[in-house]
């Protein structure tokens, strides 16, 4: 009867128009109530200590750091170094857009973030050169994936909270899945512009005016270096080095190009705060929800089920490859990652495949749930960017998707893609 209060509650609180994170709560509030009134204490109890996780200290910081770069003109400069890099070969600006996704991503850790702040500045100067308007805003959603892939990542930070993973061995994980899918959407960019005729564009040499681009570049990408070598070497936990990114960023914005003020700073720190508590009311209830889940046995039952289907292990690993695609398609990414690990981790380590490379295989899945409708975060921001419908963006990011297809299935089966780099680093 329990379960059955629990998930026939939230399904219908979903169906009716509730909010995701509202509905986890509320299904486990009835639960409660209908089920197991006698344990109505646990309710809030759970909630709270799912929210006290020193891993999470890092979540509002991180996004402090991605609000400081927008506003101190740290994103423009990145841009700029891009530019600089690729923008003579053909179809160099969409070349642009994925290389500063993939710098972008490896600041912020948010992909939705790299949606607003890359796709404002590019889908519009891309139009200006020539680029059709659908494929400027499909390479700009697609290319954002790589934020919550390559590190930092804030759902590598949800992940490592949930599975006891290493926050350093993780970030060190998505690394490689990351690049491989800038690399493989740069290739698909350069085919597209060659078969459109998208030319390159012939940028004047300027040694003056290079290097103060590069300069400026290379004290934007000191960054993510910073952060990754600091927590993935053990010099610093993920928390500190989120505190580190903050510093760098503030004294970046406000000191050296002076694009910052005391006025912003209260604006940002309202953006993050409200960012910050969306997500923790996802992590809370989310948590609940979970433990509900645990107590009535359903990790157990899904895993036991999983293990003794009488096949090879190759159609279990694209079954559980399917499952992340099809959640992601409908939920959001936090609460993806806090429902779907604790039943589906279990399952992988029967099987094989240790919480490193599940962690990769889980955020490259559930990246591609960010541009696939009808959720499609990165979908809605490009949306009030370009005023294209939602379908329609899709349509021109799914050649892109499917690279970041082709890299789940080879983190999937190749284990090294994801392992290497950490084991390494050890």
């Amino acid at each position: 009867m329990g379960i059955t209060v629990l998930l026939g509650t939230f399904l219908v609180f979903v169906v009716i128009g509730i909010p995701l994170c509202y509905s986890l709560g509320a299904s486990a509030a009835a639960y409660f109530i209908i089920a197991k009134p006698a344990f109505m204490g646990i309710f809030a109890q759970r909630i709270w200590s799912g929210s006290c996780s020193y891993v999470l200290i890092a979540l509002p910081l991180f996004i402090l750091a991605g609000e400081l770069m927008n506003n101190g003109g740290i994103t423009r400069r990145i841009l700029d170094f891009s530019l600089y890099l690729v923008r003579p070969i053909r179809g160099g600006l969409g070349e642009v857009n994925v290389i500063a996704s993939m710098i972008f991503g490896g600041i912020t850790g948010s992909s939705v973030a790299d949606t607003s702040a890359i796709g404002s500045v590019l889908v519009p100067e891309m139009e200006r050169a020539g680029y059709h308007k659908g494929f400027s805003a499909g390479v700009t959603v697609a290319s954002s994936t790589m934020g919550m892939i390559i590190p930092p990542s804030i759902p590598m930070l949800l992940y490592a909270m949930v599975s006891g993973a290493s926050v350093g061995s993780l970030f060190l994980a998505g690394l490689i899945p990351g690049i491989l899918i800038g690399v493989s959407q740069m290739t698909l960019v350069w085919m597209i512009s060659k078969k459109r005729g998208y030319h390159p564009e012939p940028t004047p040499f300027d040694r003056s005016d290079f290097v103060k681009t590069a300069k400026d570049g290379v004290l934007a990408l000191l960054m993510p270096v910073i952060i990754v070598l600091s927590v993935s070497f053990g010099i610093a936990t993920a928390s500190e080095s989120a505190g580190v990114a903050v510093l760098y960023a503030a004294l970046l914005g406000f000191f050296v190009y002076r694009e910052l003020d005391m006025g912003q700073l209260r604006e940002i720190l309202k953006k993050t705060v409200l960012s910050s508590s969306a997500v923790m009311f996802v992590v809370g209830f989310s948590t609940i929800y979970v433990w509900i889940l645990s107590v009535e046995q359903v990790p157990a039952t899904v895993g036991n089920f999983l293990l003794n289907l009488d096949v090879d292990r190759i159609w279990i690993l694209l079954l559980l490859d399917l499952i992340i695609l099809l959640v992601g398609t409908f939920v959001d990414v936090a609460p993806a990652i806090l429902l779907l690990c604790p039943i589906l981790l279990p399952v992988m380590r029967g099987i094989g495949v240790g919480e490193l490379q599940f962690g990769a295989i889980m955020i490259t899945g559930l990246a591609i749930g960010l541009v696939t409708p009808p959720v499609g975060m990165c979908l809605n921001a490009c949306n009030k960017i370009c005023r294209m419908s939602i379908t329609s963006i899709f349509m021109n990011a799914l050649p892109f998707i499917l690279c970041n297809l082709l890299v789940l299935l080879l983190v999937t089966f190749v284990p090294a893609v994801s392992t290497w780099l950490p084991a390494l680093a050890r």
